[in-house]
């Protein structure tokens, strides 16, 4: 995995948690986008496995798409519209679950976001 991608704690342990049967998996639910990727000279912040929210959150959206890409990935899929996000800078994107915790979080380098055009974000959940 890139240095760049973390699985959250919280995310560990309900994986943990759900193997022994103590809890069931809350299933990924959405995107969380940000703009706390990257310090003041555009360098990727590498991310924290013990981060339980973006550095930044600006706005959270539903996944609509998902592909399993081999047996141990899931391609998760979220398209902002036009209106989402416009003018923003986007440099971090996290994976929410169903109980709203932060379970994945992904840093890159700013993307601009024009109010003319869709964005697509694919992350890959690997095991």
């Amino acid at each position: 995995m890139a240095e760049n991608v973390v699985i959250t704690k919280k995310a560990r342990e309900n994986m943990v948690k759900a193997r022994a049967g103590a809890i069931v998996l809350p299933p990924v639910a959405g995107m969380a986008f940000g703009n706390g990727g990257v310090d003041s000279s555009g360098n990727v912040i590498v991310p924290s496995n013990d981060q339980s929210i973006l550095t930044n959150e600006l706005f959270r959206k539903e996944i609509k798409n998902y592909t399993f890409t081999d047996d141990t990935t899931c391609r998760y899929e979220c398209t902002l519209i036009e209106s989402e996000l416009a003018g923003e800078d986007i440099s971090e994107i996290g994976l929410y679950d169903t109980n709203g915790d932060i379970v994945c979080i992904k840093n890159f380098k700013s993307k601009g976001k024009d109010g003319d055009m869709e964005m697509t974000f694919l992350l890959d959940d690997v095991f």
